[in-house]
């Protein structure tokens, strides 16, 4: 399969502004076991602190510059940077750049909670 980025809708990501999630692929594309998916984050904007109990995440950061939070640490990620979090683990990102800031973020398909911590 190939498709545009472009081609794929944004929907809201909640309890943001300024923060959109596009599903590049996933099973509803036949790919039963994983989601690619696109987060970008408008200049200021930020995904407020939370946790999932059972899944990881790979990412990838593909335009910008990002203060990702994990835990109590807080670092600055850029492009070409890739991160790795653990299951329950509690994480918050936010564009400190001018620019929007995107990243690729790959998880297991299947159900899974997402608890806001702020």
């Amino acid at each position: 399969m190939i498709r545009k980025i472009d081609q794929v809708d944004a929907e809201v990501v909640p309890r943001t502004e300024g923060v959109t999630m596009q599903v590049l692929l996933g099973p509803s594309d036949d790919m039963p076991k994983f989601y690619t998916r696109m987060f970008t984050l408008q200049p200021g904007a930020r995904i407020p602190k939370h946790v999932h109990d059972t899944i990881e995440h790979e990412q990838v950061i593909v335009e910008g510059t990002l203060e990702l939070t994990v835990g109590d640490t807080t670092r600055v990620v850029n492009m070409g940077d890739v991160v790795y979090l653990p299951p329950d683990q509690p994480h918050a990102y936010r564009n400190i750049g001018s620019t929007p800031a995107k990243f690729l973020c790959m998880i297991p398909a299947g159900p899974y909670q997402t608890e806001f911590l702020d």
